[in-house]
């Protein structure tokens, strides 16, 4: 038996039927507050600023994930 391997190219591209989750988490020493999973940018951002204007903390963590799907180019 003889295997044959053939290169085929891919393209990997964000899925916009799964959205996009995004988190912020305060970074200041002794607060860990979270805004929590957001499927809105802007909402968390949002939080960042109120947070802030609540507590003075600015510096945040920020994290976005998303949904990709990969796909053959032929």
């Amino acid at each position: 038996m003889r295997t044959v391997m053939r290169y085929v190219r891919h393209r990997i591209r964000h899925e916009p039927e799964g959205g996009i989750t995004a988190e912020a988490y305060c970074v200041t020493v002794g607060c860990g507050v979270e805004s929590g999973p957001q499927g809105d940018l802007d909402a968390v951002q949002l939080w960042c600023l109120r947070h802030t204007g609540r507590t003075g903390h600015d510096l945040f963590r920020r994290v976005c994930t998303d949904h990709a799907r990969v796909t053959r180019e032929e």
